[in-house]
């Protein structure tokens, strides 16, 4: 099975190396002495901190292959390319205006890692994100939503 892309800023693929570099370097020689500690109480068929390091280690060896799978798959994105043509991509920073609210919104165009709603930072995957992209200046587009069809009109592209 193919891996899939993990699209990223630069900002975002420094993120996720110091969180690896943090996992391997601090964290799971921290749960390793906690382990030892744990075993060095006796029976381990009922001590509880045992137990414990032994699920934050999983935690910790699962989250450092997925870090590496998202690193080692990593597009970086920066918005410029498209900037001269007015044109949507991953990275733009879009102003749109609902059509229905006459409110406008400025959302930043980013892979699903990255994605937080309340910073404004949508996926290219998410429904308004994937029906902007590709679209250019003055554009007005259909998105369908959770809560049902919207109208946006694409007012600048940065």
């Amino acid at each position: 099975m193919a891996n899939k892309e993990t699209i990223l800023t630069v900002e975002g693929l420094k993120k996720l190396e110091d969180e690896l570099e943090n996992l391997r370097s601090v964290r799971r020689p921290e749960v390793a002495e906690r382990l030892k500690l744990a075993i060095s109480y006796g029976d381990i068929s009922e001590n509880s901190e045992y137990d414990d390091a032994k699920s934050e280690q999983a935690f910790i060896e699962g989250r450092i292959l997925e870090l590496e799978q998202m690193i080692n798959t990593a597009t970086i994105i920066d918005g410029k390319a498209n900037k001269k043509k007015n044109v949507v991509c991953v990275g733009s920073t879009v102003v749109v205006k609902d059509m229905e609210t006459k409110e406008e919104e400025t959302y930043t165009i980013v892979g699903t890692t990255e994605a937080d709603p309340f910073k404004n930072r949508i996926s290219n995957e998410s429904p308004v994100g994937a029906a902007i992209l590709g679209c250019k200046v003055n554009t007005v587009v259909q998105v369908n939503t959770p809560v049902g069809e919207l109208s946006y009109k694409i007012l600048k592209v940065k």
